[in-house]
């Protein structure tokens, strides 16, 4: 700095203490003049935050946005353009959601999580579209005021309050200094006064690129969600669809498998799975089913056990058509013929259709076939209509 700027400086700064300290009254803006500039404070303060705002709506995790920005400092100085997208919440979701139905591989519900996921998928997609659409016709926009009219407004009226204090400085001297340097002063401040009330003026009248600017952005939402609303659509007219299909396909029912167990005297020997201790040997060698006893009463210990009736190797036929009053009430298939050994056990024969009563115990239900009611184990039949 030159030795007549540091003289101007130091004018400046005592025409400052004069009117701090000693309450010395300098020249006075005009009011007009003075609410301009409050409003381009608050104008500034208004894109700063809007800006902020904005970007929190396009990107709402801060950890993320982090990450980017580090990422983008580190690209910047090393010379590497690396472009990293921001991970979409519906992205991440979509995900998860395709990878674990490619696990459970076909089936209603695997396939239906493969469909919402790609559905998830394209909403991230539209969602990175609308932040692109945005940064362009609403973000870039305003930052660029922000960096450009309102710097140099800025700019100019830290020198008008500049220019201000050297001209109040030389006015106070005015016996000391000549006329000319007084006038060049006032000529200087006015100038600069000028200039900046007219950058004022055009920033805060300019309503059209402020409204165009906003309507933008809502443009740009209005179509983020047009196209989020028609995927969702038809992606809840295909769960429709899928949720029809799967109630209209006949229900599978549990049946155990079953084992076979090496016998002593005939190789093999098959039985029915239960969840009790295996079947004991007759005198005979061969395997017995034991039925479990009724409820409220003791079987006798010399009662004669019931020979388990064989499994033959050929599937299981089909069940039989039934009569639609039959469906209508709680009933079950019998599996194999049962001979009762005590008084009040229902006798029937393997693909008799028993309606069913009630429920006893974990081991007896309650039942009635061909004008007969009595007690049936459970391990003997296949539930069609449960009961309520």
């Amino acid at each position: 700095m030159s030795v007549s700027g540091m003289k101007k400086q130091f004018h400046k700064a005592s025409q400052l203490l004069n009117e701090r300290l000693l309450g010395a009254e300098g020249t006075s803006l005009d009011e007009d003049f003075r609410i301009m500039e409050q409003k381009v404070k608050m104008f500034n303060a208004l894109l700063t935050e809007l800006l902020s705002r904005t970007t929190e709506l396009l990107q709402p995790n801060p950890a993320h946005r982090v990450k980017r920005s580090v990422l983008s400092s580190v690209s910047r100085i090393t010379g590497q353009r690396r472009t990293t997208g921001y991970p979409q919440a519906e992205g991440i979701l979509g995900n998860c959601m395709m990878s674990y139905g490619q696990k459970l591989g076909p089936s209603e519900f695997g396939d239906a999580l493969m469909e919402v996921g790609g559905a998830l998928q394209q909403i991230g997609e539209a969602r990175n579209v609308l932040e692109v659409s945005v940064k362009r016709t609403f973000m870039d926009p305003l930052q660029e005021l922000q960096h450009s009219e309102l710097k140099e407004i800025k700019f100019q009226l830290k020198k008008v309050h500049s220019r201000r204090l050297d001209f109040d400085y030389t006015r106070r001297r005015r016996g000391k200094v000549v006329s000319a340097d007084v006038r060049q002063t006032r000529d200087k401040f006015v100038s600069s006064k000028e200039l900046a009330e007219r950058s004022m003026f055009v920033v805060l009248h300019n309503d059209v690129d402020r409204v165009s600017q906003l309507a933008a952005l809502v443009a740009a939402l209005l179509d983020f969600h047009r196209e989020a609303q028609q995927i969702l659509l038809g992606l809840h007219d295909n769960l429709q669809t899928r949720l029809t299909a799967a109630s209209n396909k006949q229900a599978q029912r549990f049946r155990s498998k079953q084992i076979q167990l090496r016998g002593d005297q005939a190789g093999t020997a098959e039985f029915y799975q239960q969840p009790s201790e295996p079947a004991p040997l007759s005198a005979a060698g061969e395997r017995i089913t034991v039925v479990p006893s009724r409820p409220g009463r003791l079987v006798p210990a010399d009662t004669k056990p019931i020979p388990d009736t064989p499994i033959p190797d050929t599937p299981v036929p089909d069940a039989p058509v039934l009569d639609a009053p039959v469906l209508d009430r709680p009933c079950c298939r019998a599996v194999y013929s049962f001979q009762p050994s005590h008084d009040g056990e229902l006798q029937f024969s393997e693909g008799d259709i028993i309606v069913l009563t009630g429920r006893v115990d974990a081991h007896w239900y309650e039942g009635a076939v061909g004008g007969r009611s009595g007690l049936l184990p459970v391990n003997y039949v296949d539930v069609l209509v449960p009961l309520q």
